[in-house]
């Protein structure tokens, strides 16, 4: 069984809270990493930008879709 079969297997088990819960996991991670290598908040807010909309056009897509 492949890594994505077993993430969509397992995910079916997931409600909301649990997904919100994921979410702040991830936020609290990133501002860790910013804390221990604060080169990464010197970066152009451009290039925060151009990763944010790269990272959501798939979902998006998906979200929009039918």
């Amino acid at each position: 069984m492949g890594l994505i079969k077993w993430e969509k297997k397992h995910a079916k088990n997931l409600d909301l809270w649990d997904i919100g819960l994921i979410k702040l996991t991830v936020l609290a991670f990133a501002l860790g990493v910013a804390k221990v290598w604060p080169q990464v908040l010197s970066l152009d807010l451009w290039v925060y930008v151009v990763v944010f909309i790269a990272a959501m056009i798939r979902p998006m897509a998906r979200f929009l879709k039918k």
